[in-house]
């Protein structure tokens, strides 16, 4: 069985994650979305509450699981019988980045494999930190984020204002 692992902080969940999510799910046996606890980063939503937004949000995909994690990403792939990562791909730049990590992955564990997925074009645009400031400003965020977790979203930032 081929299990891929596509991690992330997915705070909150963008239906660019969804997509590569769903796409992930038609190519690999299981995908295991791993959500990542990043002490650097200041999340809008706990790593609970992350993980169960997620898990509502990929029901509809049998061989999709959620788990949270922390340390570093090839430890994680290692308890979860992983040898691949998938990483999402908006732009150029993104590659960039994306390339310095996976082969930075590549050298702590060569068994290590990277499946780069090109984002669906309608959302390229999208980021967590993006909607997250759209939703802050009293924005729109339909479409942008699964419909399940708009009510989510506006709850958080109506907590935090």
């Amino acid at each position: 069985m081929k299990v891929a692992v596509y991690p992330g902080s997915f705070d909150p969940i963008t239906n660019g994650h969804l997509d590569i999510i769903k796409r992930s799910s038609r190519v690999f046996d299981k995908v295991l979305v791993g959500v990542l606890v990043n002490p650097d980063k200041k999340g809008l939503f706990t790593i609970d509450e992350r993980v169960d937004i997620i898990k509502r949000v990929v029901l509809p995909y049998d061989n999709v699981s959620v788990k949270s994690f922390n340390g570093l990403l090839v430890d994680f792939m290692r308890e979860n019988n992983s040898n691949v990562m998938i990483r999402g791909l908006r732009s150029v730049a993104d590659f960039e980045y994306e390339l310095q990590t996976s082969l930075m992955n590549k050298k702590l564990d060569p068994g290590i494999e990277t499946v780069f997925m090109m984002t669906s074009s309608e959302f390229s645009f999208l980021s967590s930190s993006s909607i997250k400031q759209v939703a802050f400003l009293g924005g729109c965020i339909k479409g942008l984020v699964p419909d399940e977790i708009i009510s989510d979203v506006a709850k958080k930032v109506k907590s935090i204002k």
